[in-house]
């Protein structure tokens, strides 16, 4: 039976995210929850130590009092920046906590094909992002918590509005476009994390940037450095002008590109870890001394395994990442409506009972 017992300590976190040295325990981080996942344990207080259930019951927000009672230090929200598309394609959710239909991007056409296309786009201004969700939380957290701001990446919002498919022609066949493309994303997204940067409320940035799959990067190095990294470097430097870390979370096989998203762009940790591709051990060993590790429990075995078999991986996994700090245990992408909720749960409280340095 689970028992969580809340203690925020954003400042935990942020040791680990800066590399500054061994906390006290090793701190949970999660991209985003499903809301199906959020509202499942937030209705559950039966997971809450006797103790602090009074309080937490006391919290109306689902969102907030999910991150509270599960013991993370931090409630993560995404600026809000209005970017519509229609090619979008969707199916039956076949999930156990199924939210009806999935939708995912046509990745064969894109919402923008040609430069008739992005100058007749409504594109938002700057002016125009939306920080009232973030500010919101700011003033309902619970004493100990922060926010981590978030965007989408500078790869991922062209590639959504283009479909990967265009975008792959239009590198060569219409490099105008391409770069008309990423210079309004990019300024859209410098300006969003210079704006959550500058909120007292706010610890943490994080860009969500997949960058790649299995086997390579989504497309050449070559282009990412000349498209994708500025633009990166510059929310980069928005954030720790303000004294703020930057997280990147980016999906895929990143060995050709990974000095250059330390030493060019210069995140400060990295999230998003498959067995298949890099275990997480694995790129501790690599780049610990460089950057903070986030998360890497592997969503797949997460789907499969059993609440034991989770125990015995979180252990070895805590083992070998948790000596000299630098890391959070977590997911390795975000905890999916699909994952086995026992599974997840297991994960975390494994964490607490082994991961104390």
């Amino acid at each position: 039976m689970f028992r969580f017992k809340p203690d925020p300590d954003f400042s935990r976190l942020r040791k680990v995210l800066l590399r500054e040295g061994e906390p006290d325990r090793v701190p949970f981080y999660e991209l985003f929850a499903d809301p199906e996942v959020v509202n499942a344990v937030a209705e559950n207080l039966d997971l809450v130590d006797p103790k602090y259930r009074r309080e937490v019951e006391a919290i109306g927000d689902k969102v907030i009092r999910f991150y509270y009672m599960l013991g993370y230090d931090y409630v993560p929200a995404g600026a809000g920046i209005n970017l519509p598309r229609h090619n979008v394609l969707q199916a039956p959710d076949t999930a156990e906590l199924s939210r009806g239909m999935r939708t995912w991007v046509d990745e064969h056409r894109g919402t923008i094909e040609t430069m008739e296309d992005f100058e007749r786009y409504p594109w938002p201004s700057p002016e125009g992002i939306d920080l009232s969700y973030i500010e919101y939380l700011g003033k309902n957290l619970p004493d100990g918590m922060m926010v981590i701001g978030s965007t989408s990446g500078v790869l991922e919002n062209v590639t959504w509005l283009m479909g990967y498919e265009v975008l792959s022609f239009a590198l060569y066949d219409n490099p105008e476009l391409v770069e008309a493309m990423f210079q309004k994303v990019g300024e859209l997204l410098v300006a969003a994390h210079e704006a959550m940067a500058q909120m007292d409320c706010v610890g943490a940035l994080v860009l969500g940037d997949d960058m790649g799959f299995k086997t390579s990067t989504l497309i050449s190095p070559e282009h990412l450095r000349r498209y994708v990294f500025p633009w990166q470097k510059k929310i980069a430097e928005a954030a720790h002008k303000h004294g703020k870390p930057l997280i990147l979370h980016s999906c895929g096989n990143l060995e050709e590109i990974m000095d250059d998203l330390i030493d060019y762009v210069g995140i400060d940790a990295k999230h998003s870890f498959e067995d298949e591709i890099v275990p997480v051990t694995e790129f501790k060993r690599r780049y610990g001394d460089r950057i903070a590790v986030l998360g890497g429990v592997d969503v797949g075995f997460l789907c499969r395994a059993t609440p034991e078999q989770v125990r015995e991986y979180v252990r070895r996994v805590l083992e070998e990442c948790m000596p000299g700090g630098g890391y959070c245990l977590g997911t390795g992408n975000s905890v999916a409506n699909y994952i086995k909720l026992e599974n997840y749960l297991t994960m975390l409280d494994e964490g607490l009972r082994s991961g104390v340095y």
